[in-house]
């Protein structure tokens, strides 16, 4: 038996895409098509296909990945809710992208305007990348003040920009920044003993102050949209907080995409509320392997294919 205000559930932020997400429910769960075809109308296309067939190339651009990701989440959660009508757990989060899927599973926003927001934050990142050209890379090993300092030094070096974009979990932290700086800075990380070094496949600096001119457009959007207080309490990425007012999202929001992703601090804190069980609602498995580093003998559950949700309703009912 599962108790629900011991647990908390997380929604993926980009990398968890894959060619098929969601697919499995769309076929086997009403309340799921529901959702895809909503979102096919909204959009004025097939997307749902792009998520079903394809190609991957397309998936992975922002702009795409970024619907996709919260229409699958979004969708899964309606079954899930369908079936465990009780599953209200003590707490959301979500990882950057998936901070947005977060909030409309809250209630803070509806789903409508939880889409246009997404499209709309994918749409200014890809623009932001054009006009401040960036890349992140991964970091094993360091911790994360030792990597600051590694930020620091390197962007003083090239007057450049570079910052630790995402705490994930203890000794995996990611670093963003302008091309030249990061590639300095990939340097010296491996200069401090950096067990591997990693440059992502993307083309932005994400969580960075590249990122100002998508923040500050943004922002006009969220002004503009609807917001009220959560359901349940969202842990914030950039304060590693609870959100619990419509002034404390619209904050989150405004500094979510220059500021770092503080991921190991906000499991931590769902931990010291009592949180014992982490389920990732959506495309991937990256969130739960991350709270396995932070937190090794937290329960975990993914409910990214239609047996794992299948197994899992079934023992949540036994």
């Amino acid at each position: 038996m599962i108790e629900w205000d011991k647990s908390a559930f997380l929604f993926p932020g980009q990398g968890s895409q894959i060619v098929g997400m969601g697919e499995d429910f769309y076929d086997a769960y009403a309340e799921a098509r529901a959702v895809f075809d909503h979102a096919d109308e909204l959009m004025e296309q097939k997307f749902s296909q792009l998520m079903f067939e394809g190609p991957a190339e397309a998936l992975n651009d922002t702009v795409n990945t970024q619907p996709a990701l919260y229409i699958c989440s979004l969708a899964i959660l309606r079954v899930l809710l369908a079936a465990l009508p009780e599953a209200r757990p003590a707490f959301v989060a979500g990882h950057s992208l998936g901070e947005f899927t977060a909030l409309a599973a809250a209630g803070a926003m509806s789903f409508d305007d939880g889409l246009g927001l997404v499209i709309t934050r994918g749409q200014l990142m890809r623009d932001a990348g054009l006009t401040n050209p960036g890349a992140m890379a991964a970091v094993l090993g360091p911790d994360v003040t030792a990597l600051r300092e590694v930020c620091r030094q390197a962007a003083e070096q090239t007057g450049g920009v570079l910052v630790v974009a995402n705490d994930n979990c203890p000794g995996q932290l990611v670093i963003s920044g302008d091309l030249e700086t990061l590639e300095l800075g990939m340097q010296l990380a491996q200069g401090i003993g950096a067990k591997r070094v990693v440059k992502l496949a993307v083309s932005i600096g994400a969580h960075s102050p590249l990122m100002a001119p998508a923040s500050s457009e943004l922002v006009k959007r969220i002004e503009a949209t609807t917001l009220t207080v959560p359901q349940v309490p969202v842990i914030a990425n950039v304060t590693a907080r609870p959100l619990t007012s419509a002034m404390d999202i619209r904050s989150e929001l405004a500094a979510q995409l220059t500021q770092s992703v503080r991921w190991t601090e906000s499991v931590e804190a769902m931990v010291a509320e009592g949180c014992e069980l982490f389920v990732e609602i959506g495309s991937g498995e990256v969130l739960t392997g991350l709270v396995k580093r932070i937190q090794r003998d937290a329960r975990r559950a993914n409910l990214n294919t239609v047996e794992a949700f299948e197994r899992f309703v079934a023992e949540a009912r036994a």
